[in-house]
């Protein structure tokens, strides 16, 4: 098939380049003349583990080509996805004005019948919202089909390639088959392709994002709550992951989570249910617990150090919200480096991918380590932000050696809290004895 995916940010790279890489041809279009230029020549504009060499594959086999013209970009497409930005707004609701702009666009170039996605995490309605706009300058045939994306940053290759369900939100038959042959390819192993109306379809996005995100603040309570207690949050967690009708997977405590979707997604449901009169009020206490949470750090720290935190300096490991991205939207480090800077102290940083980005968005207000041991430097202490894996086995001699104290304050719990009482070190986590 022919295919345009407009917009080149996160999930609109992903999905042209995983397209192409099943035989499509894909044309990716950007009104950012620099990005663009870039991508066609090879040089891939964000990070993630596996997109590189299918980028470059497809690129080189001609399947994959970018432009900045619109019109050129959709002319021979028989689908045209939407893959553009919907930043929270002023008051928490996600702004559509860069999709009903593409759509108003797109009403003035139609000649004949084409597919049109929505790709973007969208509020419910908004397919009908696209529709008019397109209608507005366009009276001949075209479907608009909501198909929310599900790709976790760090194995969104994996999850387009191979997909735990694919959301088809479309009322027409046409659409339909359409949709269902362009997904064929990725469903052979019989995992569903589930249809539902546009609105479903755009809810579905919501309601998935929101609930992981609620799975992850009632257990970063329940680690408040072992602290206060004395129990131990991984043994509760083993606990209750084992049975069936919970799971093992989001129920790791830490210090918050980040990103591009979970913070925005659950802000835009919770103003969407007060824009219908309805008060989710367990959504709300998901953003305040996390919110919370992203700084949950910052008491133990005081209080080891007797309030006095001016002049002391902190070596930080992890920048990203999350390991294998160098995605640092909501990053729980940066309310933390934020926090430390407010009260005098020092930092030096250091994360395998994530340092380019923090540094265009913060400065030179923290030092920059070239690796995870130069952060360690005179530290008074260290903290841990992001679960990469090259953390978690460290040298810890060499840590002995380059920090001022055996201090170590993990936000997400890397080592084994017995294990660092044998080695000496004073040792704070999550939910868990401090040693």
């Amino acid at each position: 098939m022919k295919i345009a995916v407009v917009g080149t940010g996160y999930v609109g790279l992903v999905s042209g380049t995983c397209f192409a890489e099943t035989g499509n041809h894909v044309t990716c279009i950007d009104i950012d003349e620099k990005k663009v230029k870039k991508l066609a020549s090879g040089t891939i504009t964000i990070y993630e583990p596996g997109l590189e060499k299918i980028f470059i594959r497809n690129l080189n086999e001609k399947r994959l080509d970018f432009t900045t013209n619109l019109a050129e970009g959709i002319k021979d497409a028989q689908i045209i996805f939407l893959a553009l930005p919907t930043p929270p707004g002023e008051d928490g609701s996600a702004d559509l004005k860069y999709v009903l702009g593409v759509a108003r666009e797109l009403g003035k170039l139609l000649t004949d019948y084409k597919v049109i996605v929505d790709k973007s995490t969208v509020p419910v309605g908004t397919a009908e919202k696209v529709r008019n706009a397109i209608a507005e300058h366009y009276k001949g045939e075209f479907d608009v089909v909501s198909n929310p994306e599900f790709l976790r940053e760090g194995v969104a290759v994996d999850d387009f390639m191979k997909p735990d369900r694919v959301v088809i939100g479309t009322t027409s038959e046409r659409a339909r088959k359409i949709m269902g042959e362009l997904y064929a390819p990725y469903v052979r192993q019989g995992n569903p392709v589930i249809y539902m109306d546009e609105k479903s379809a755009e809810l579905t996005k919501y309601a998935a994002n929101s609930f992981l995100a609620t799975k992850i603040s009632f257990m970063n309570e329940i680690a408040q709550l072992c602290e206060k207690l004395g129990a131990d949050v991984d043994m509760v967690r083993r606990g209750i992951g084992s049975d069936e009708r919970i799971g093992k997977r989001f129920l790791f405590p830490g210090i918050g989570y980040g990103g591009s979707c979970f913070p925005k997604d659950v802000q835009a449901l919770i103003k969407s249910s007060e824009q219908v009169q309805y008060d989710f009020k367990i959504l709300k206490a998901v953003e305040t617990v996390n919110e919370n949470q992203k700084l949950h750090l910052l008491p133990k720290i005081k209080h080891y150090f007797n309030n006095q935190l001016k002049g002391k300096h902190f070596a930080i490991w992890g920048l990203a919200f999350k390991p294998n991205t160098d995605d640092i939207r909501e990053a729980p480090a940066l309310y933390i480096i934020k926090a430390l800077l407010a009260e005098g102290a020092t930092v030096t940083a250091f994360d395998p991918e994530a340092m380019n980005n923090v540094k265009q968005q913060i400065g030179n207000v923290i030092e920059y380590a070239n690796d995870q041991y130069s952060t360690l430097n005179n530290a008074d202490a260290l903290i841990i932000a992001t679960e990469w894996n090259e953390f978690r086995t460290p040298d810890f001699e060499v840590m002995v050696q380059k920090m001022k104290h055996k201090v170590i304050f993990d936000g997400r719990n890397l080592f084994e809290v017995k294990a660092m009482q044998d080695k000496g070190f004073y040792y704070e986590s999550i939910g868990r004895p401090k040693m």
